[in-house]
């Protein structure tokens, strides 16, 4: 999956480059730099490769998210709207600038359930943001027609899918704004970094000040710039940005290399009749950095779980259901309210009350689920083992334990 398994001459070229000026700050400095602005680089690679207008560095998807928040002015008691599988930095976001996360369930998409991002929409709401996960994609018209409907934010957390597509259009940039992360396990990483995306003037320029302190960039050197708004310290180095900037030049390989081994090793899981995969709105567009897999029942899943364990082949495959960075079932610290930082009487009760709210259908959905990580260092013929080796461990699971009509 990720693009460190593919770490080379190219990234230490690039990275190179700023280590002979010494200037790893992204801004100023014009002259020592000779001419050095990777940051400035890899986000205009990022316009062109993704079809964005604007994008934003930043020093991690986390980031990136809460800057977008930021500026498209979502803040204290404002809802969001957001699914119970996710990761961790989705809600840390949500919660850092003062907004409560309001929870739903997830469909076979591995995303939003429509109907229950309907019966969610309170007064209170402000934004919808669809969760990308394991490289595919949300149900992004019908979430476009609600938001449209109540005059909501689209934001798209598109950190997980990379290169992913719907109905031509990259995921990230279809939204209000979108984000990426870069971090060490994404399809393209800076090592750490992340990106907020958006085809709205007003909002690139408002992320260009806040992600550094408010400067508006706008004068003839640093200490002439202006702060007409407060910001704060979200800025990626020109070391990271060089890592990013020879990742994306190679990024088109990855997702070829990705679709090819994911083919490869699904058709292979495909054959098992019990098997089935998740949903896909658009199937063209996926990125194919997981295969989402499912078995009929929780109790077969646990068990093929445990057996490819026991034959050491589970390395690769993640079983949400028991994950405590991904799904509301494990996230204690959230709804036990364990924040070191104050959080407000709304954030409060609204987090209290996900220790009561019924998940069950998601909790229907991700216990029955696995998802594959589809390597770029694969062979055809590591691939091939490790598909027997995992249908061989299936089926043995499946024999012991003959799913009945």
């Amino acid at each position: 999956m990720p693009g460190y398994e593919l770490f080379g001459a190219e990234e230490r070229k690039e990275v190179n480059d700023v280590l002979e000026t010494g200037i790893i700050m992204r801004y100023g400095f014009d002259g020592p730099r000779k001419g050095n602005w990777k940051a400035k680089e890899l986000e205009a690679a990022i316009c062109e490769t993704f079809g964005s207008k604007y994008a934003q560095l930043t020093s991690s998807g986390t980031t990136a998210l809460s800057a977008a928040m930021a500026v498209l002015g979502i803040g204290y008691g404002d809802e969001i709207i957001m699914p119970s599988f996710t990761f961790v930095a989705s809600f840390e976001a949500v919660l850092s600038v003062g907004a409560v996360p309001v929870l739903v369930d997830i469909d076979e998409t591995l995303t939003l359930d429509i109907e229950a991002v309907r019966k969610a929409i309170t007064p209170k709401t402000k934004c919808i943001m669809p969760v990308h996960m394991c490289g595919s994609m949300a149900r992004l018209d019908e979430l476009k027609q609600i938001c449209d409907e109540h005059k909501l934010i689209l934001l798209e957390d598109a950190c997980q899918s990379i290169g992913a597509t719907y109905k031509g259009k990259s995921v990230g940039t279809i939204g209000h704004a979108g984000t990426f992360s870069f971090d060490f396990v994404k399809t393209i990483t800076c090592g750490e970094g992340g990106v907020v995306m958006t085809n709205d003037e007003a909002l690139y320029t408002k992320l260009d000040g806040y992600t550094d302190h408010g400067h508006d960039h706008l004068g003839v050197d640093r200490g002439a710039d202006l702060h007409p708004f407060i910001g704060t310290n979200y800025r990626i180095s020109e070391l990271h940005a060089a890592v990013g900037l020879a990742q994306i030049r190679k990024v088109q390989g990855f997702l070829a290399t990705q679709k090819k081994n994911h083919t490869q090793l699904k058709s292979m899981l495909a054959a098992i009749p019990e098997v089935s995969f998740r949903v896909i709105p658009d199937e063209s567009g996926d990125s194919c950095s997981f295969i989402s897999w499912f078995l009929p029942t929780e109790a077969l899943t646990k068990a093929v779980v445990a057996e490819m364990k026991a034959q050491g082949i589970l390395p690769g495959n993640f079983y949400w259901f028991d994950n405590n960075w991904h799904y509301v079932r494990k996230w204690d610290h959230l709804k036990e309210v364990k924040s070191l930082q104050p959080v407000s009487p709304e954030q409060t009760a609204a987090l209290q009350k996900l220790q009561a709210q019924d998940f069950s259908a998601s909790d229907a959905i991700i216990s029955r689920c696995i998802s594959t990580s589809i390597s770029l260092l694969w062979t055809e013929e590591q691939i091939a083992d490790k598909g027997a080796k995992m249908v061989a461990a299936i089926q043995k699971v499946l024999q012991a334990s003959p799913v009945t009509a």
